[in-house]
């Protein structure tokens, strides 16, 4: 049985650990592309940012003052125990925020929209958001804290089967340009892309896709993959670096993620995480013990499934009725 005071420890710790550690991945991209960059500026600035994320791990502070809006992605495993129930995970993660917000410490970022109202502690209505996920086969329970900001670097547009796979590239290529000529996103940045589901399924994924996969994942699907990789070449040569300066740096990589829609559209969303990559992981154990890292393998085979039945991959499980 997995007690809510484990949970609410390893809230603490992932909120800790996002706001203030670069995951590798995301920082291995940023160092990449500093190596290749011809502009001197936008050189400068990308080496600028390594610079203040080693600053901020020495002196364990948030990275960043704009902390963001925290919010969970919690995978809960099909025979995981959680002593009382949902209600407490859920208790346990928004104390976990409000103390985070003051020992960290993070801004509190979150008002009621109308009234204005700060609770001063980053917990109101309908906040953080918590999204659930499950696992077979599990007994355990991965909470994933993600920091991302909550004004700008998202787009929608709802395309029709007649634009096809050029249509996908257009929308793609207008919404990486106003982002960059707008100063609607800062990039350099994780783009995510959701294709296809309902409206508000398109925008789901493709947050997820910006936020959960790590840079150099690729869609196990090979068309959509190709499709990552021209996507991140595109990005990368519209001629704007890091926070809209002259360059060839927008995209530290490109991930899709897609889902059977309506047979009349084809929704799709732009996302953009920034050029604080803020996320971490904890696996939480029956037996209480904890693991975490900065790969929170959200899109596992089973979360691809087709089908109705699972029987252990995400290709032989197509409905057969």
């Amino acid at each position: 049985m997995i007690k809510e005071q484990a949970i609410f420890e390893a809230g603490m710790e992932i909120m800790r650990r996002a706001a203030i550690d670069i995951p590798e991945d995301y920082r291995s991209g940023i160092k990449a592309m500093a190596e290749v960059e011809a502009n001197e500026l936008s050189r400068f600035v990308l080496l600028s940012m390594i610079e203040n994320w080693e600053a901020a791990e020495e002196d364990r502070r948030a990275m960043c003052a704009d902390t963001g809006l925290p919010r969970y992605f919690v995978k809960i495993g099909n025979e995981a125990g959680i002593e009382g129930g949902p209600v407490a995970l859920e208790r346990a993660l928004r104390q976990a925020t409000a103390d985070a917000t003051h020992e960290i410490p993070l801004r509190p970022n979150r008002v009621h929209p109308l009234t204005r109202q700060d609770n001063n502690n980053n917990v109101g209505l309908n906040a953080p958001e918590i999204e659930y996920s499950f696992e077979p086969d599990a007994d355990w329970v991965e909470v994933t804290t993600v920091h991302k900001g909550g004004l700008f670097g998202s787009d929608y547009r709802m395309l029709f089967p007649g634009d096809g796979i050029g249509g996908i590239k257009r929308f793609f290529l207008d919404v990486m340009y106003e982002f960059g000529r707008r100063g609607l996103a800062c990039q350099p940045a994780i783009v995510g892309i959701g294709l296809g589901g309902s409206k508000d399924i398109s925008m789901t994924l493709g947050k997820q896709a910006a936020c959960l996969r790590v840079v150099g994942d690729r869609n196990p699907d090979p068309e959509i993959a190709a499709l990552e990789e021209e996507f991140k070449e595109v990005g990368n040569n519209i001629g704007m670096g890091p926070m809209g300066f002259v360059g060839s740096s927008m995209v530290v990589d490109c991930h899709i993620e897609a889902g059977y829609t309506h047979t009349g559209g084809m929704p799709m969303s732009v996302h953009t995480f920034c050029l604080s990559s803020r996320r971490a992981t904890a696996r939480i154990m029956a037996d209480g013990a904890v693991e975490y890292c900065s790969d929170p393998k959200w899109f596992t085979p089973y979360m691809r499934r087709e089908g109705i039945e699972w029987t252990g991959t995400a290709t032989d499980t197509a409905a057969t009725g």
